[in-house]
């Protein structure tokens, strides 16, 4: 678990997760907040494997969109384009390359969520 960081908590809690009842709430917040501030299309890096998703560290990628909301509902996926194909794949996966920096504190909240432990 990494240390708790003021700004980037009262960040999430005031534009990812307001007004949220439940995990279901939370689950589309962070989904709405994460695609309004990233700019897709974007190159992105494997930062870390996962049995479902074939990617290896250090892939590279370029992230389209957000996945449909379905895909969102425990934990955030972004649609890729991976050998002609488009994969949905959790974003925790991925660090941003290129993006702009919206796209890029956004992404880094959602890690920060993730690894400070928090669930929906």
């Amino acid at each position: 678990m990494i240390e708790k960081e003021a700004v980037r908590e009262e960040r999430i809690l005031m534009e990812a997760i307001v007004d949220a009842n439940g995990p279901e709430e939370q689950a589309m917040g962070w989904y709405y907040y994460l695609d309004d501030k990233i700019s897709f299309p974007f190159a992105a890096e494997c930062i870390a494997t996962n049995k479902r998703t074939p990617l290896e560290l250090g892939e590279r990628v370029t992230v389209v969109g957000m996945a449909g909301e379905d895909y969102c509902e425990h934990e955030m996926y972004v649609d890729i384009s991976w050998k002609g194909k488009v994969l949905a794949v959790p974003l925790v996966q991925l660090n941003p390359l290129d993006a702009d920096e919206d796209s890029i504190e956004a992404t880094g909240d959602w890690h920060y969520w993730s690894k400070r432990g928090y669930t929906f």
